[in-house]
């Protein structure tokens, strides 16, 4: 696959997944991003924001194996990654495996499930395996995690521990539609059945999974200049040492933002990245990674504040 290959198929991509969202552009933008540079993503925001669709509608539209977990706050890990159950009549044990022996997982709800279940995926998301009873079993390939929460305001929910935080590349966060994609989004289920169902079904799929691996082995073979690496570094490394950011981004998170300013500038037609690149995706791939200090939260700054505030400070290479 080349560039051009890559950019057709993802136009074919958002084609099918705006058949069911619409006004959610920047966020499907994002999702391809992730989906090429190897990267899992967290959705999040308040009910009714098509979180689950927007991730259902992706799925869709590939021939991949699709699964998901409805997280609840009596769900165990074993029902995650699977366990031995002993079968009394053949004498033996045998692997029941979980749902995220997949290709695409979706976690709906992650945060309303308690730490030691979220704690299930911490392997899977990083190592793209499970062990169980000692033993490793691979899962998917390509293997994608589209995870959506609530907000930690609303009642019912876990906050996720920064372990968990630091293996999703991407955080987008949803907000109501503007007027006007809202009400084209109500013109379109005017004239469908009140089914929920049958809003999806006419989502094809359009991409193979050997053209998904083709297009992320396109993005590995993207180099970064030794120039954007420095200017990736210098922004991670300021996260450190700044006073409103009590605990800044790890150097996987470096690693992360890299891989997606990769997958950005392919999906552009790029066999090379810039400055600009890495400026637009930097707040998706570090405010869920950065603890704000007392001070900041107290003022009322955001992670998206801080961060703008670091690009305006570190000059970006020319």
């Amino acid at each position: 696959m080349n560039l051009d290959g890559l950019q057709k198929l993802a136009a074919d991509i958002r084609s099918e997944i705006g058949k069911a969202v619409h006004g959610q552009d920047g966020i499907v933008e994002m999702l391809l991003v992730s989906l090429f540079a190897r990267g899992h993503t967290l959705l999040e925001g308040p009910p009714g924001t098509a979180k689950t669709l927007l991730a259902q509608s992706l799925a869709g539209s590939f021939q991949l194996t699709f699964k998901r977990i409805q997280f609840t706050p009596d769900l165990m890990p074993g029902d995650v990654i699977g366990a031995n159950i002993y079968d009394f009549a053949a004498a033996k044990f045998n692997l029941i495996k979980g749902p995220v022996f997949t290709d695409v997982l979706l976690t709906d709800e992650i945060n309303r499930a308690p730490p030691k279940t979220q704690a299930a995926l911490l392997q899977v998301m990083n190592e793209r395996r499970v062990t169980i009873d000692g033993k490793d079993y691979p899962v998917g390939d390509p293997f994608l995690v589209v995870a959506t929460q609530n907000p930690i305001e609303h009642q019912g929910t876990y906050p996720l521990p920064e372990a968990q935080l630091d293996r999703f590349l991407f955080k987008l966060v949803l907000d109501f539609p503007q007027a006007e994609d809202e009400l084209e989004i109500l013109r379109r289920h005017a004239v469908q059945p009140l089914d929920h169902d049958s809003r999806r079904t006419h989502i094809r799929p359009v991409a193979t999974k050997e053209q998904i691996k083709a297009g992320q082995h396109l993005v590995d073979g993207i180099l970064l200049d030794e120039k954007i690496l420095k200017y990736v570094l210098d922004l991670v490394r300021a996260t450190r040492s700044d006073s409103a950011i009590s605990h800044g981004a790890s150097t996987r998170a470096a690693d992360a933002l890299c891989g997606a300013v990769r997958a950005w500038a392919a999906l552009q037609g790029r066999d090379y990245a810039l400055p600009d690149d890495v400026k637009m995706l930097i707040a998706p791939a570090l405010r869920h990674r950065l603890v704000l200090s007392p001070t900041a939260e107290i003022e009322g700054l955001t992670a998206d504040d801080v961060i703008a505030t670091l690009i305006n400070q570190i000059e970006a290479p020319r």
